[in-house]
């Protein structure tokens, strides 16, 4: 019968919270650019000009159509040669942060931009025509009006989404960057206890994730009434 042996999980503590300050630093920077990206996505998507729309359209729809892994190998790849052209950056550096960055950014930006669409389509017509009427133009109607009251809508969903990346931050070990769970799963192997990092890992993201759905569901409610 297997002996559990969580010693090891003290000495690693320094490693893994390494580890964990890159899966936020690559969740924060998708969450942020994600929203960014996503709201002008979203924006002309329901633009009138027609190659606008169908371009954002196009966007959304190959990211939301490629799984997430891929991405990361192809921004994996296709980063370096970018970086030594355009910025004269050594081969032999170690890009994968930044790929991960990008890839995570952009390929979040499509999922974000849907959410955004459909929280901007919620906001009655009425409030968009009264906007009109007063003389404001698109921009500031959007600014001022409609985006506020989209993003107070959909705020649970962009959290959700938030947990979903923050879940998905741990497919970076296909490049081999250290994140939270690779850092884990390297210690465990190295030490011979891969079942107990693992496992810790995977208590560490439930708790983490767990305590973000129940804040999740409070701001459902509260929106609600």
């Amino acid at each position: 019968m297997y002996e559990f042996d969580w010693s090891s999980i003290l000495g690693a503590l320094p490693i893994l919270g390494h580890g964990m300050l890159v899966t936020l630093e690559i969740t924060l920077t998708a969450i942020v650019v994600g929203i960014v990206w996503g709201t002008l996505l979203a924006l002309a998507r329901l633009s009138a000009i027609r190659p606008l729309a169908w371009l954002a359209a196009g966007y959304v729809n190959l990211f939301r159509a490629v799984p997430l892994v891929m991405v990361i190998l192809w921004f994996y790849l296709i980063v370096p040669a970018l970086l030594s052209d355009v910025l004269g950056v050594a081969q032999g550096s170690d890009i994968r942060m930044v790929s991960a960055l990008v890839a995570f950014a952009l390929f979040e930006s499509a999922y974000y931009a849907e959410i955004i669409r459909a929280g901007v389509q919620s906001v009655p017509k009425g409030q968009v025509n009264a906007a009109y009427a007063l003389g404001m133009p698109y921009s500031l109607t959007m600014r001022l009006v409609v985006l506020p009251q989209a993003f107070r809508n959909m705020l649970p969903l962009l959290l959700t989404q938030a947990i979903i990346l923050f879940q998905d931050t741990s497919l970076v070990y296909v490049i081999g960057l250290a994140d939270f769970f690779g850092a884990a799963y390297k210690v465990g192997d190295r030490d011979g206890r891969l079942v107990e990092l693992v496992l810790f890992a995977g208590a560490v993201y439930f708790v983490l994730c767990f305590g973000a759905s129940l804040l999740v569901r409070q701001l459902q409610k509260r929106f609600a009434t």
